[in-house]
């Protein structure tokens, strides 16, 4: 039988110690190249004014020294609930490279030339969609969705796709980001940075 003894504790996957965002970036480029579908996507909790939870995944489009940037409807539940309560958490979970990153912070808005920008790089038929649904409302048939596609696709017929107004770009900004790496026996290593003083500053956690 293993002994614990035989465990390796040295906490090699935590590279770098000091920066949280250079050690996200170092992750997620090895989960780039390992993990098999979708790397990016994270999964966001929110919660409105009344504090009830609401959580679903959606995809990471930028990271850097400002935070994590994802985009979304403003009209959706999650924009709805952004807009009540700017502080959320965020997860990502690799399992062929047995880690986790959770993020804590509080949102802000990008600029409306930030989303343009981002939303012109869409492909065609994701731009379309977005102007197509009415995301989070009730939707009597998959047959009302299409045919608002093509509508629009329609409307849209040779011109390029602007971006709805209510298409609205988001960034996390972090206090609080945990790497966790998988070990034996669950004695599981966790890494967490956090902020104070405008400092980040470490410590580790109990599995």
């Amino acid at each position: 039988m293993k002994q614990i003894s035989n465990i390796d504790f040295s906490n090699n996957s935590f590279s770098n110690k000091t920066n949280p965002l250079a050690l996200f970036e170092e992750w997620i480029k090895e989960a780039e190249s390992q993990e098999l579908n979708d790397p990016n996507a994270m999964i966001l909790a929110t919660s409105d004014s009344d504090n009830i939870p609401n959580a679903r995944v959606v995809l990471l489009k930028d990271y850097g020294t400002k935070g994590f940037t994802f985009y979304t409807n403003a009209n959706s539940a999650k924009g709805k609930e952004l807009s009540q309560n700017k502080s959320v958490a965020a997860c990502f979970h690799w399992k062929s490279l047995q880690r986790q990153i959770r993020i804590k912070g509080k949102v802000e808005i990008l600029s409306n030339s930030e989303s343009e920008a981002y939303f012109k790089t869409r492909p065609r038929g994701s731009q379309i969609g977005a102007w197509a649904s009415k995301q989070s409302s009730d939707l009597e048939s998959q047959s009302q969705l299409k045919s608002s596609f093509s509508d629009i696709e329609l409307i849209y017929e040779d011109k390029d796709v602007p971006k709805p107004p209510y298409w609205m770009g988001y960034r996390i900004v972090p206090n609080e980001i945990e790497f966790w790496v998988n070990s034996e026996f669950r004695l599981h290593q966790r890494l967490v940075f956090y902020l104070e003083n405008n400092k980040w500053n470490t410590k580790f956690l109990y599995p």
